[in-house]
């Protein structure tokens, strides 16, 4: 497995978000986690990079144990995460910004920008243009790229399609299909945009008050009384 998770919890101080968290993601899989704001989506992908220590529970990737193992450390040995917001350099170029992804995955590595730029035409025309004045697919696209810098096995996408026009929304996820498979890469993405995850990908969770109430295929999750509960589908 590219990602195993067994119990963990995790939290900030004393308040506990994640209860007992148990999940797999076989490598070159892309995982969809659902839920609604607030219940604790965004903390399960912050507990895997590392910002947020796990207070119980294992992590492992590819059988290695990161409970323990810092965040930088995690970034350089294959866990990339895009978070919501994109987090650009601004007053950056597009291809400073891309750098950037490539020193935060150890330095040493080959740079990607063509292949940046081979899934993401867009960024090829403004590699000289300043991050900050971006259109927010734009943007997401680049959040992407520079993820893919760091020559991730992992790569973690906090809402992907947060802020993003509905026909970019569309590109994006099929711009994410097409990494996962040219490059075997395993994809976990959370996300509040339902049609979105059930078009990337066959399995899924749904997070609720920090738990994994549902887990299954796109047709079971789909008929399930709790994406209708939860998620007023």
């Amino acid at each position: 497995m590219a990602l195993d998770l067994q119990g963990v919890h995790s939290g900030y101080g004393a308040i506990k978000v994640l209860h007992d968290i148990t999940l797999s993601v076989a490598d070159g899989a892309i995982l969809g986690v659902l839920g609604r704001n607030g219940m604790g989506k965004t903390t399960l992908i912050n507990t895997i990079a590392g910002v947020v220590p796990a207070m119980a529970g294992s992590i492992r990737l590819d059988g290695r144990d990161m409970t323990r193992v810092p965040v930088h450390r995690r970034a350089r040995l294959g866990i990339t995460t895009v978070v919501q917001g994109r987090g650009m350099f601004a007053q950056m170029t597009v291809r400073e910004n891309l750098e950037m992804g490539r020193i935060a995955g150890g330095g040493a590595k080959r740079s990607r920008i063509d292949e940046v730029v081979g899934y993401f035409p867009r960024l090829g025309e403004r590699m000289h243009q300043q991050a900050g004045t971006l259109s927010g697919g734009e943007q997401q696209m680049l959040a992407i790229g520079r993820g893919l810098m760091t020559d991730p096995k992992v790569m973690l996408l906090d809402e992907p399609s947060d802020g993003v026009m509905p026909i970019l929304v569309q590109q994006i996820a099929e711009n994410l299909v097409e990494i996962n498979r040219r490059e075997g890469m395993t994809l976990v993405v959370v996300e509040q945009n339902v049609p979105m995850v059930l078009q990337m990908t066959d399995h899924c969770v749904i997070i609720e008050k920090g738990r994994i109430v549902a887990e299954g295929n796109r047709q079971q999750i789909s008929d399930s009384e709790v994406m209708r509960a939860y998620l007023a589908i």
